[in-house]
């Protein structure tokens, strides 16, 4: 076994495979750009390599970086983790010519794999089931859109490269097909430096099946099961789960000895992930292979009681599988959710910031939390906006489901926006708890996209008490350090001279202001909410935690203050408020008519029109990226842009103005 072996890759992927290494005794080396050198991943490691600035494509996704980062501390091997490097064949073979153990697959697996063309051709020659569809070399758009026309409508365009939903678009008619194929190529081009696009047939209410596969350089291939990776978001995976609801012992087997059969064409080594789709007539296809171990393999590893990556350390030293197929038995249920820094809401877009209050839920048996991140910490713009996989095991499924829900509601994030809520969502759709689920299921249930509501009497109730109690606090540590510590200004009764002991606090709750009459009484306090009255009163410890007692019912809950924003966490559910403080708002102003701005902080990827010309509501404007994500933003009415503010290449935060524009019908008024 290798005494040392450094991690090509950072935060939870790094810090997974770190956890391990540390158990089996391995010393570990960690790489870092400038904005991850007090990162959780390089706290972690044993030794820790400054490899560049902070985009990916300027440190961690250049080779030659990693090798002289394993040449300066003398490790044996070279682990790439998933993403960045993982699939890179170059890479695999620059690590082994540097003299390092590549602990992946052999190259030429990757690039068999690597392109999904060449991958359907060894699928066909291995009689493995595969989509209907154009991977032919010639990429002229016409004959691609004729293509189009012969699998019949609709398709999926498909980036040869890569993975992950990038340089990916479905289009249902043939009017759409040649944008689509451009964003395609663009997004495929910017991710995996290769425009290269294959067509296939979109099957309209699929399930995505994977089987984990591992083979040994002793020629031993078995694979550890299915894994239901159906609901998805901009066919990104949210939520997946093993072993797949509905899927017998027969069809399992099948799609087993599938997978295995594909391993097998390529000559395959280490861990890897067939991935199929399964139409409602029980017919499965396959779509790709990752080489590669999976983002989500904890629920394989929940569900069998081994851990992939020591396997991946064994098979890379050249020992044999620690298991036969037949050894291998399913033993329960496992859920994982992906908690992103993100706004369902806004279409997915990713959100940064810090974390300035982050905790997570006990781990147990029953849940396991795999992170990159602590409280405090920034999701970055130059990085995937993943905070962390909550991951939840029982006996079946519907003790799975209940720890999920559990554990959802106990997770606490403030600082940025995360979709813990339409995970929560999601977990208690009636759909999702029977298993009747497709790729299309976030999008056919519109109803997990209800608009947050105002904040309720209790939300605000909470509020109140916070701001209450946090004046008293603050009132009775300034008596404390006063000449005159029992003068009547520093009572915290609500005393005022000639008038009665009441207050108002006023709340901003979006584009709503709330006003709150609030009654200062011996034991509490008597608040006049929206919906009526409520007696209050409670308690608030240093770390933000509440007991409160709010018309006769006891609440805990946890509220976070930033300057006057409070962020209130109850009952797995998260609302924001502002105390409305009058002076800090003098000389704002609103912002200008005509100026539209960034959705997300990003990289302007594509200025799409000229100045000063007439273009059409809705028409894209700029193209921005971040996170692995491209945005559009298009004309808002008929009219024109007058400015863009940025050019092509810079980095803009969010809600700064990108550009001026002017209605048509206000330019004919100035004519």
């Amino acid at each position: 076994m290798f005494e040392k072996i450094l991690i090509a890759n950072r935060g939870e992927i790094a810090c997974r495979i770190i956890r391990t290494a540390k158990r089996l005794g391995i010393r570990t080396v960690a790489v870092y750009s400038d904005v991850d050198i007090d990162a959780m991943h390089v706290a972690m490691a044993d030794e820790a390599y400054h490899i560049g600035p902070a985009p990916a494509a300027k440190s961690y996704l250049i080779p030659e970086f990693i090798i002289d980062a394993a040449r300066q501390s003398n490790c044996q091997a070279i682990h790439p983790g998933y993403g960045f490097l993982s699939e890179n064949a170059d890479f695999a073979d620059a690590c082994i010519k540097a003299g390092f153990v590549f602990i992946g697959p052999p190259s030429a697996a990757i690039r068999d794999m690597g392109s999904k063309s060449a991958a359907k051709r060894i699928m066909e020659k291995a009689v493995v089931p595969i989509i209907p569809g154009y991977h032919g070399e010639d990429q002229s758009p016409e004959l691609l859109r004729e293509s189009a026309l012969q699998i019949g409508y609709p398709v999926v365009i498909k980036a040869i490269a890569g993975g992950g939903g990038k340089g990916m678009r479905v289009v249902r008619e043939e009017t759409g097909f040649f944008d689509a194929l451009a964003a395609a190529r663009r997004e495929a081009l910017a991710s995996f430096n290769n425009d290269h696009v294959i067509l296939e047939k979109y099957l309209t209410g699929p399930r995505h099946i994977e089987i984990q596969i591992f083979a040994d350089s002793l020629g031993n291939i078995i694979h550890l099961f299915e894994r239901d990776c159906s609901i998805q978001r901009r066919h990104q995976k949210v939520i997946e789960e093993a072993p797949a609801s509905g899927i017998n012992d027969e069809l399992r087997a099948k799609i087993g000895a599938a997978a295995v059969a594909a391993a097998r064409a390529i000559g395959y080594v280490g861990a890897g992930t067939v991935e199929f789709l399964l139409d409602e007539d029980g017919s499965f296809y396959f779509m790709e292979m990752n080489t590669r171990l999976q983002v989500e393999h904890p629920v394989t590893e929940m569900i069998t009681g081994q851990d992939l990556v020591e396997w991946q350390l064994l098979v890379a030293a050249g020992e044999e599988l620690p298991c036969r197929q037949e050894e291998l038995t399913i033993r329960g249920h496992a859920i994982e959710a992906r908690i992103y820094a993100e706004d369902p809401f806004r279409d997915f877009l990713p959100f940064t910031g810090d974390l300035i209050h982050l905790r997570t839920p006990q781990e147990s048996a029953h849940i396991r939390i795999d992170t990159g991140v602590r409280q405090g910490d920034e999701v970055s713009i130059h990085y995937d906006p993943m905070i962390a996989k909550l991951i939840v095991w029982d006996i079946d499924r519907a003790g799975a489901l209940r720890w999920l829900k559990i554990a959802l509601a106990d997770y606490q994030i403030a600082g940025v926006t995360t979709n813990l809520e339409f995970l929560s969502a999601v977990a208690v759709h009636p759909s999702f708890t029977t298993g009747d689920i497709n790729t299309g299921f976030i999008e056919t249930h519109k109803s997990l996209f209800l608009e947050p509501k105002p904040a309720s009497d209790h939300v605000l109730a909470l509020a109140c008490l916070e701001a209450l109690l946090r004046r008293t606090d603050d009132a009775k540590q300034a008596a404390y350090a006063s000449f005159d510590p029992w003068s009547p200004w520093h009572l915290t009764t609500g005393w005022q001279m000639n008038s009665d002991n009441s207050h108002i606090l006023t709340f901003l709750d979006g584009d709503l202001t709330v006003s709150i009459t609030v009654h200062y009484r011996p034991d509490g306090y008597l608040l006049e909410l929206p919906e009526g009255s409520l007696f209050v009163h409670g308690t608030l410890d240093n770390n933000g935690d509440m007991l409160a007692e709010i018309g006769g019912a006891r609440i805990k809950a946890t509220i976070v203050r930033q300057f006057n924003d409070l962020t209130i966490l109850t009952h797995g559910s998260s609302h924001k408020l502002t105390l409305y403080d009058p002076m800090a708002n003098v000389g704002e102003h609103e912002e200008e008519c005509g100026q539209l701005t960034a959705p997300m902080p990003g990289n302007i990827l594509a200025v799409l029109v000229e100045t000063d010309v007439l273009v059409k509501r809705g028409t894209p404007l700029i193209i921005m990226e971040a996170m692995k994500m491209e945005h559009t933003i298009t004309a808002p009415m008929d009219g024109m842009v007058t400015e863009f503010y940025f050019s092509v290449g810079a980095v803009v935060n969010e809600d700064t103005v990108l550009l001026a524009f002017i209605a048509e019908e206000d330019d004919n008024n100035e004519k």
